[in-house]
């Protein structure tokens, strides 16, 4: 055997990984007996070792060139990512334009209980994965005690393996606790107590796990009918952190349930303090309270669609379909796309005049499990991929904006891998040379937020459009853990263009410019457009 191998020890008692040691001489020296035994093809060494005098290890021979799981250089392939990364990337700040923050968590400067509210609480993702692996639901959003809670996620962990939420929580372990254990049933309690007596310090409170992420921005998303008297608190606390609202009018384009639409509707008519009778009263109310979510330093809208609207209607037409939704009678299918291809156009028009950047996210299908939606409720992990058509109406609803000039600027999202290239290519049509990037196509969101989609997203924006223009990264999370996804993406990002110059793809003469490309996608750009 050659003294210079080096091997991968686990512990057998505890499942402990234990740093690499080099050659027999070595294992001696650090309390380990060697016990070499040949396989029975002949062809693999199987090593078994232990410490002196009691505790089994189990051994098994290392390839020089494997990498360390989640070391620095995590996801970085060649000598010119890892430059990319660490020179560049690393560096710069956080703007997270859009997620799902609670701000008064924020405002209140939230001390969590322990590491199952912080990380379990809210999660449909960590929710959609636990039922996956046999989990009952009263470990998940049931009212087992959260410690119990907790050990069911560590067991589930190990099964979420090549899903994105594997490498999710171990960044949040290493980055955010300065744990570096791989997280399973065997390693739970420890984690579990470590980060919990953590999180009751103030070190951890919510605005002190931000600042140590380096988050210069953050954008929640807020229902027009929002007080927005949180962010109004954090302005006035001098809380380092910028938190602006994003307006987020879903609910009243929902008229095909019209007990919803008019109970949502009475909500309204008290925000804006303005009666809601007629469509025209509707669109005043809406404005007023645009106008409030300005004066409160809005500057992003945002919608969920399954997809974009753009039926002809007529002004008369849409208030005849408002006043039947308002007596509670059933429209038809036209009817409902009439009213949305309608409001939403007036809506997208408020963005236009006030300035803001409008987003849309494009093909969820959601609710899908209605037993468990009447349980528990939307947004508890029982949306999917929806397959409706795009592009046709999605020209249509930028045409008719672009006409009368109030295209806002625009980042367009898919849910669905189909669309992907139809989205740049698409959205592309309405660039106008009045601002650079004025139409984006937006980061690989839920489903799509792993490497192959990150991957995707970024592969078709190059092909199609200018990656160079591109705003970069959000966590669309509900979790102030989340902020490691930032580096994720920056990773993945910086991988592939420093294996694009080392494969001559891309012009190492241009090393200077690149570098300050992958700042701007990481920082910049999303601080020049949106104006923060």
């Amino acid at each position: 055997m050659d003294p210079n191998h080096g091997y991968r020890c686990r512990g057998a008692d505890r499942g402990e990984s234990i740093r690499l040691v080099q050659g027999r001489r070595d294992l001696r020296r650090n309390g380990i007996q060697t016990l070499p035994q040949r396989s029975d093809s002949g062809k693999r060494l199987a090593i078994h070792y232990r410490f002196m005098p009691q505790r089994l290890i189990y051994h098994s021979k290392v390839s020089p060139s494997m990498k360390n799981f989640l070391d620095q250089d995590f996801l970085l392939q060649t000598d010119t990512a890892r430059e990319l990364y660490h020179e560049h990337a690393a560096k710069m700040p956080i703007i997270d334009y859009h997620c799902h923050l609670d701000p008064r968590q924020i405002a209140e400067n939230h001390q969590f209980e322990d590491l199952t509210e912080i990380w379990l609480g809210g999660d449909h993702y960590k929710w959609r994965a636990m039922r996956a692996n046999g989990i009952p639901e009263e470990y998940i959003t049931g009212d087992k005690p959260s410690y119990e809670k907790f050990l069911k996620w560590a067991e589930t962990m190990p099964y979420t393996m090549r899903n994105p939420l594997y490498h999710w929580t171990h960044l949040e372990l290493s980055r955010i606790f300065g744990i570096h254990k791989v997280l399973n049933p065997a390693s739970a309690e420890e984690i579990y107590a470590t980060c919990t007596d953590k999180l009751r310090t103030p070190e951890y409170r919510a605005q002190a796990i931000m600042k140590r992420m380096n988050v210069e921005v953050v954008c929640t998303t807020d229902d027009p009918i929002d007080s927005l008297e949180f962010h109004q608190k954090i302005r006035s606390s001098g809380c380092h952190i910028r938190v602006y609202p994003a307006w987020r009018p879903d609910k009243v384009l929902a008229i095909d349930n019209f007990k919803a639409l008019n109970d949502y509707l009475s909500k309204l008519e008290a925000a804006a303090d303005k009666t809601i009778l007629t469509y025209k009263h509707l669109l005043e109310a809406l404005q007023k309270r645009h106008d409030f979510f300005a004066a409160q330093g809005c500057r992003l809208s945002d919608h969920g669609l399954d997809t974009f609207y753009a039926e002809p209607y007529t002004e008369q037409e849409i208030e005849v379909i408002f006043l039947k939704a308002r007596m509670g009678k059933s429209l038809t299918e036209q009817e409902v796309r009439k009213y949305r291809s309608a409001l939403l156009y007036e809506l997208a028009a408020m963005d236009a005049r006030s300035g803001w950047v409008q987003q849309f996210h494009i093909g969820a299908n959601r609710n899908n499990n209605k037993r468990m939606f009447k349980l528990l409720g939307p947004d508890t992990g029982f949306d999917a991929i929806d397959d409706q058509p795009v592009a046709v109406s999605m020209n249509r609803f930028f045409s008719h904006l672009d006409q009368e000039g109030l295209l806002a600027k625009t980042i367009v999202y898919n849910l669905n891998p189909r669309d992907t290239e139809l989205m740049v290519a698409n959205a592309y049509n309405f660039n106008d040379g009045s601002v650079p990037g004025k139409m984006q196509y937006g980061a690989a969101w839920w489903f799509l937020d792993q490497i192959k989609g990150m991957e995707d997203q970024l592969n078709a924006l190059s092909s199609l459009g200018l990656l160079s223009r591109f705003v970069g990264m959000l966590t669309d999370s509900r979790s102030f853990l989340s902020y490691p996804r930032h580096e994720y993406f920056r990773r993945i990002l910086c991988n592939m263009l420093g294996n694009e110059i080392e494969k001559g793809l891309l012009p190492a003469s241009e090393l200077s410019f690149i570098g300050q490309m992958v700042e701007d996608i990481s920082y910049n750009n999303a601080k020049r457009y949106f104006d923060f």
